[in-house]
């Protein structure tokens, strides 16, 4: 680990909530919209998704509640398990995945345009059935995690997807564009295309790995024991890890113009970090940047609100609004 740097964050005007966030993993989701510093957020509770659009100041607030949609009559709502705007050349869609199936809306949650089920009637009741992990891959691909066997893709897992998430930055030749994650703390590299392919595989480590980012051929790693963890993703061989907090990590993110990393857990902290490469070694270094405490807070969500990592959002388990801060 590299020499702290330091950068200070102020807390700025929170944002309501149209009802609390519940305790999933990366239960944040931040929008940037055409015009004067425009937001929008989106935090899963329950059965429907709060919704709201925000100037930086906090002023022109609009917020609305989006049910999740089920096919069919008579059909109770499940619940979401996360949800997340994926970012395509063409458009850009508001993806929800939860205990039934996958829905696709327009950006601003208006119109279902999408809706993929699970097969749950060929699994035993036991087992539970879930979408989870969301990520826009390439120019028209959308990738959505599972616990179930729905593509040849995901057969490098032997236990339920936690997070997927795209290249940032530039790939290295060979390093692979999309890395997923699962409860086991298995994590795989993909080369994405026409037909997906494994790159490279992190093997188990008996903990759960929540949240994952990929920058720069880097994969930054959240874990339930507290450690960030980065890999070289060409080759899945372990480059530096950090015992970055006391409890479990529930969201990482990046600022893909910077390489400012994010990271929020149960144990009421938000960490800044930066990442980097040493030009004389190649060795990936991380510095830690700025500690955060959102007392008596269970951190699920965590997301930077800008490409330079300027400013960042915070959600808590049962907490009815979204903290925001910004560099001082």
């Amino acid at each position: 680990m590299a020499a702290a740097v330091t950068d200070r964050y102020r807390r700025e005007q929170s944002l309501p909530l149209p009802g609390s966030s519940a305790a999933l993993y990366n239960n944040l989701s931040v929008l940037r919209l055409p015009g004067p510093q425009l937001q929008r957020f989106s935090a899963v509770h329950g059965p429907s998704l709060s919704l709201l659009s925000a100037a930086a100041a906090g002023l022109g607030l609009s917020h609305r509640q989006l049910p999740a949609r089920e096919p069919g009559i008579g059909v109770s709502a499940a619940l979401l398990t996360q949800a997340a705007w994926c970012v395509l050349p063409s458009r850009v869609l508001l993806v929800l995945s939860s205990q039934k199936g996958i829905q696709m809306y327009e950006a601003d949650g208006s119109v279902l345009v999408y809706w993929h089920a699970l097969d749950v009637a060929e699994h035993p009741p036991a087992q539970a059935i879930f979408a989870r992990g969301i990520a826009a891959a390439g120019e028209r691909f959308i990738c959505v995690g599972t616990n179930v066997t729905v593509s040849e893709v995901l057969e490098q897992h032997g236990a339920a997807v936690t997070d997927i998430a795209a290249e940032q930055g530039r790939a290295p030749d060979g390093a692979g564009d999309l890395v997923s994650a699962d409860d086991a703390g298995t994590l795989c590299v993909w080369s994405t295309g026409e037909e997906f392919r494994l790159v490279s595989k992190v093997p188990a480590c008996g903990c759960t790995c929540s949240s994952v980012v990929l920058w720069h051929g880097t994969v930054a790693a959240g874990f339930g024991n507290g450690q960030i963890r980065l890999y070289e993703a060409a080759s899945g061989r372990l480059r530096a890890q950090v015992n970055a907090h006391a409890r479990w990590i529930n969201a990482l993110d990046l600022a893909p113009e910077t390489g400012k990393l994010l990271s929020g857990a149960e144990d009421s902290f938000v960490h800044v970090w930066k990442l980097s490469r040493n030009p004389d070694t190649d060795d990936v270094e991380i510095q830690h940047c700025h500690a955060e405490c959102v007392p008596d807070t269970q951190v699920c969500g965590a997301r930077f609100c800008d490409p330079e990592g300027n400013s960042f959002a915070v959600t808590g388990y049962d907490l009815s609004e979204i903290f925001r801060y910004s560099r001082a």
